[in-house]
């Protein structure tokens, strides 16, 4: 009888560090987006609006009360049994640093007209959408909120997927907005204006999101019997 011991070790291949790095920008554009959002002030999309609302009663920055409640929901989505990616574990953390950063660089101007205000918030939506398309067609995994909207989802079949994320986002805003979040034309623009904006690069880029095959962190561990 041959007891043979395979030891498992991790396989990341160039094109999975690519993606990564894919992945590590659109995060980056994320956080700008949501830096100038927050300087424009015309409000913010609901998962922010909790966010700054939380940020204004507790000792850390935006950016940090970003990542606790990236953690928290990341820790929701493992009792869920979801997916755990690389992608989303780049979310939890590096979001946050990015919006502390570009607030800290503070490398946009100020603007004090409401129709260029109008503007650039539209703009800086399909910027938003750009950053989403460049996170979910990497394949590395669904960020932490997709993922808790999928598993709340599973758990509510009677109830439409988009209907489930209307009541999760206005959860979210109602108690951002208690808390004394932004809550403004802004979150209004960006609830109705983000979904389009995602799909029209979609569209340009010939890629249907469902479709994305997305990995686990177990997927790059390998034996040395599947080399």
């Amino acid at each position: 009888m041959n007891n043979t011991n395979s030891t498992k070790h991790l396989n990341i291949g160039i094109i999975d560090l690519i993606q990564c790095v894919r992945y590590t920008a659109g995060l980056a554009i994320c956080g700008l987006v949501i830096y100038y959002l927050t300087k424009i002030d015309l409000g913010l999309a609901p998962w922010e609006v909790l966010s700054k609302g939380i940020s204004l009663h507790v000792p850390l920055t935006f950016g940090q009360v970003i990542i606790v409640i990236s953690t928290v929901v990341l820790i929701l989505d493992i009792i869920m049994k979801e997916k755990i990616g690389i992608g989303m574990i780049l979310d939890v953390f590096l979001v946050g640093v990015f919006v502390d950063l570009f607030t800290m660089l503070d490398p946009l101007p100020e603007i004090s007209s409401f129709p260029v205000k109008i503007v650039v918030y539209c703009v800086s939506i399909f910027v938003m959408g750009f950053a989403q398309f460049l996170c979910m067609s990497a394949g590395q995994g669904m960020g932490p909120r997709d993922a808790l909207l999928v598993g709340i989802g599973k758990r509510m079949r009677k109830v439409p997927i988009g209907g489930v994320q209307m009541m999760l986002l206005c959860t979210v805003l109602a108690i951002g907005w208690m808390l004394g979040g932004p809550v403004g034309v802004g979150t209004l623009i960006m609830m109705i204006g983000l979904g389009p904006a995602l799909q029209v690069w979609s569209a340009v880029f010939h890629t249907e999101l469902r479709d994305v095959e997305h990995k686990g962190l177990l997927d790059y561990v390998v034996s040395d019997q599947d080399v």
